[in-house]
């Protein structure tokens, strides 16, 4: 009988997992799929640049920002609740998604999307955390990233075979499934968890830090439109200063804060935070814009696109594990450096692959950056709760994963500026039009607009206007390589030369 109990417990844990990770699967799929889609959701319901840029930045956004909050919620109020509730919701509003009747409507479910996700997520790493224990929770967690990998890795080609089939509607429709089975699953397998010391959500704290996320990615958004000197993008910026001033006033003066600033003092959390944005910048962005520029511009079907983007995003089924494995004789710090060099090569690589090139030259520099990524990719979870003190975990992981997706967002709007900017000097070197329009051609680009670019710049031909997009693309490149090489080597320095298990007993004792 008691092998029979055993075995039926460990059953219950495998379907907690299993309920989890369907989650976590469907996450990355809502992320990559509407970047695939983002052309045909133009075309089907117009809405102009900022506003289709919402429909990936506005989850992003909201699943970052609420993060930390969702894990306060989850440790007063229960961990099993607040992941069915945050299911239920991502469920439900990727429904909504799927008929929005404008791009408004769209924007605002995705921003639901985001709030709910961050509930799910949040809910589901801490259930996971209360089943499994020791090797089994870094196993389970180890299962957690690769859903998650599996989720970018099939994202694309997923979304642009039934964008092909059923129109862009149709890519919510999987993460409505996954969700379903995900609630039904947890709601008879997963058991109730919370933390008895909890005291509930830094309301204030939250607040402040949604804000200042939410102020300095619209004046991001706003920037290349309006002009970084016009007085609403200053005043959404200074805004946004103001804000983080504010959170970081209000955690050092509440009794339990979400975020402990004193942690700052690790050079090794710094290090890991640091690692924690760099996948944003060197990887992540270019799930969103390089499948706009295949399609929107580029002319390639949803498909093919979806297919090249599996060389981006394959090495992360398999490659994280190898990272870990490798930790036995290398330190984490070196592993991490030397992948986001591999990246820096792969982005340089690319750089100089123009526009319109055949897709066989695009493989082999996606596949490096992906390669690359992944050695950092594995090893990241794991940093985050080994470079503090053993008490401290659980606030180190939630702000880790605010790190993460809260940089993914932010350089999403970031890096989409900026290459507006590119594009429109690229392009007033063969276009003879005024700065306002060179811009707005420009924003029509990044959006993967390119018929509406031309008809802006009615001077310039199809391939002149293709052209100068690829060279402001190419430049983007090389700035991100810059920023991924720096991140390497600050990694690299701040983490110090030790194997996860050294750190570990180094935070224990400080």
């Amino acid at each position: 009988m008691a092998n029979s109990y055993k075995a039926a417990g460990a059953a219950e844990k495998a379907l907690v997992l299993v309920a989890v990770c369907l989650a976590a699967l469907s996450m990355p799929l809502t992320f990559t799929g509407p970047a695939v889609a983002l052309p045909a959701i133009g075309r089907a319901l117009g809405g102009s640049p900022i506003a289709l840029n919402w429909v990936t930045n506005a989850f992003m956004l909201t699943f970052g920002s609420s993060l930390m909050a969702a894990g306060a919620l989850a440790d007063a109020y229960g961990r099993k609740r607040m992941f069915l509730t945050g299911v239920a919701a991502f469920g439900l509003f990727s429904a909504l998604a799927s008929v929005s009747p404008s791009i408004i409507w769209l924007d605002l479910a995705r921003a639901a999307q985001g709030l709910a996700a961050a509930l799910a997520f949040a809910g589901g790493a801490a259930a996971l955390a209360q089943e499994f224990e020791g090797a089994g929770r870094m196993r389970a967690f180890s299962v957690l990233g690769t859903s998650f990998g599996i989720g970018l890795s099939f994202g694309p080609i997923t979304s642009g075979l039934l964008i092909d089939a059923f129109g862009w509607a149709s890519i919510f429709l999987p993460v409505v499934v996954a969700a379903a089975f995900a609630f039904l699953t947890a709601a008879r397998f997963m058991r109730e968890s919370r933390d008895p010391a909890a005291t509930g959500l830094d309301w204030p704290g939250a607040a402040s830090f949604t804000v200042a996320l939410a102020l300095l990615t619209y004046g991001f958004l706003k920037a290349p439109e309006a002009g970084w000197s016009d007085p609403a993008v200053i005043g959404l910026l200074a805004g946004a200063v103001l804000s983080f001033a504010i959170f970081a006033i209000i955690e050092r003066k509440v009794a339990r804060p979400m975020l402990d600033l004193s942690l700052f003092r690790y050079p090794r959390f710094v290090g890991v935070q640091l690692l924690a944005a760099a996948p944003a910048y060197a990887f992540v962005v270019l799930l969103v814009l390089l499948p706009v520029r295949f399609v929107g511009v580029e002319g390639m079907d949803e498909i093919a696109a979806g297919r090249l983007m599996i060389a981006l995003s394959a090495p992360l089924l398999i490659l994280p594990l190898v990272a870990g494995w490798l930790t036995r004789w290398l330190p984490a710090s070196v592993l991490c450096a030397t992948g986001l060099l591999v990246s820096a090569a792969g982005l340089f690589w690319l750089s100089g692959v123009p526009a319109g090139a055949p897709a066989a030259a695009l493989v082999l520099p996606m596949l490096t950056i992906g390669v690359g990524i992944s050695l950092p990719w594995g090893l990241m979870d794991g940093l985050a709760v080994s470079v503090v003190p053993t008490e401290r975990a659980g606030m180190a992981t939630g702000i880790f994963n605010t790190t993460r997706v809260a940089g993914e967002g932010l350089a999403l709007a970031v890096v989409s500026a900026v290459l507006s900017a590119f594009t429109a000097g690229h392009l007033a070197a063969t276009a003879h039009a005024p700065s306002e329009k060179l811009m707005a051609a420009a924003q029509r680009l990044v959006t993967g607009d390119l018929s509406a670019a031309q008809i802006l710049l009615p001077d310039a031909g199809h391939d002149q206007v293709v052209a100068q997009y690829g060279f402001a693309f190419s430049s983007l490149l090389v700035v991100l390589t810059v920023i991924t090489i720096v991140t390497a080597v600050v990694v690299f320095l701040f983490m110090g030369r030790k194997t996860g298990p050294e750190v570990l007993s180094d935070a224990v004792e400080a």
